[in-house]
């Protein structure tokens, strides 16, 4: 565990399709995955994600398309390589831990075909156990574990197989926030660690944030778009796309002229005198009708006498640790949520609303794929 990539598989998937009876749970999804990649698959239950892992791992066949890992075809039309045949190793969200065999036994497991010497396998099973913190529990079994440290069990594993390609199925799903926490940084530091490609997937916009160098999104099947985590929150191409990875508000706008570079003025539905910059992703024509997606990074608050922003009431308030999440009324049956700031604005409390116009963006509100 060196941290080379010699070993990382090239992964790529062309025109996948999976048909269950008339339902189509993939529909022409092609992804190239360089060697070394940490991908997630983000998106929400029936977007696809786990058949197009349980494809990649060869759990399901492919109706259509092929698979590539490390330049071997696995799955087309004429071919279709068995799991064990493929090169990989899967993280599970069940942590599918053999129950009759201790801690140690699960993590050496992968390594009993190897061609390592009987003291190598040892010594490897070892750093493993001391690597994701559980040494002092290889004697135990999994009944007598923790869902984290089970989880933990089911990394070392993996990492064991010593192969090119990790699959993780939500793994830290059935976790409490700070054991996920804690494992999602070992997860993304092991795996780079041992140059792997890695193929993640989770509902979690702000885990697939954290540890992606590339982020697919799906949706009923489809790859919606397919960047890094900064382009996809910053520039998403769908209205989908916007939606499940977070915005604090979303109203109804008129295009009111273009600025170029991809920006247009809009008027705000609640205050119509106050006009502000957007990015739209294709080119609209001046009073089309269209939606703004506001991110809550692009929202401040100030005081009522500031001569910027528009006018705004908070309707409510919680602590996170690190200041305060705000929900402001902001006229006309409108609001905006999570607003950060770092000292509390009491309920009821008027303020002035600024935004900023690089987290704004504009687009048709019902584009679910991009053109």
């Amino acid at each position: 565990m060196n941290g080379s990539t010699s070993r990382a598989a090239q992964v790529s998937m062309n025109a996948l399709g999976k048909l269950f009876g008339d339902k189509r749970a993939l529909d022409d999804v092609s992804i190239d995955v360089e060697p070394g990649t940490f991908l997630v698959l983000l998106g929400p239950s029936g977007s696809g994600k786990t058949t197009l892992l349980r494809c990649l791992a060869g759990i399901e066949r492919p109706s259509n398309g092929t698979i590539t890992i490390g330049g071997n075809v696995v799955a087309g039309p004429k071919t279709f390589v068995p799991p064990e045949r493929r090169g990989l190793a899967m993280v599970f969200q069940d942590y599918a831990l053999w129950p009759h065999l201790s801690v140690r036994k699960n993590v050496a497991y992968p390594l009993a075909t190897s061609s390592l010497a009987k003291s190598e396998r040892s010594k490897r099973c070892d750093d493993l156990l001391e690597r994701v913190g559980i040494s002092h529990l290889g004697g135990r079994f999994p009944n007598e574990l923790s869902g984290g440290e089970q989880q933990r069990v089911a990394l070392a594993r993996a990492l064991a197989a010593d192969v090119g390609l990790i699959l993780f199925d939500e793994p830290l799903s059935n976790l409490d926030a700070d054991r996920r926490e804690q494992l999602r940084i070992e997860i993304a530091t092991l795996t780079r660690e041992a140059g792997a490609t890695a193929l993640y997937i989770t509902h979690d916009q702000s885990e697939a944030f954290a540890l992606a160098d590339q982020i697919g999104v799906l949706n009923q099947g489809r790859l919606v778009q397919f960047d890094t985590p900064e382009n996809i929150y910053r520039h998403p191409t769908t209205a989908f796309v916007a939606r499940f990875t977070g915005v604090s508000g979303e109203f109804p706008v008129k295009v009111l002229s273009e600025k170029g570079g991809s920006r247009v003025v809009v008027a705000l539905p609640f205050a119509s005198s106050h006009t502000i910059e957007a990015s739209s992703i294709e080119r609209l024509e001046p009073h089309a009708d269209v939606s703004l997606f506001v991110r809550a990074s692009g929202v401040s608050l100030g005081p009522p006498a500031n001569d910027e922003g528009v006018r705004g009431v908070i309707r409510d308030v919680a602590f996170n640790g690190r200041g305060y999440d705000h929900v402001v009324d902001v006229g006309e049956g409108f609001s905006l949520t999570k607003i950060f700031a770092p000292l509390r604005f009491d309920r009821g409390r008027n303020v002035k609303v600024c935004f900023d116009s690089s987290a704004c963006f504009v687009m048709d509100p019902t584009r679910e794929v991009s053109q």
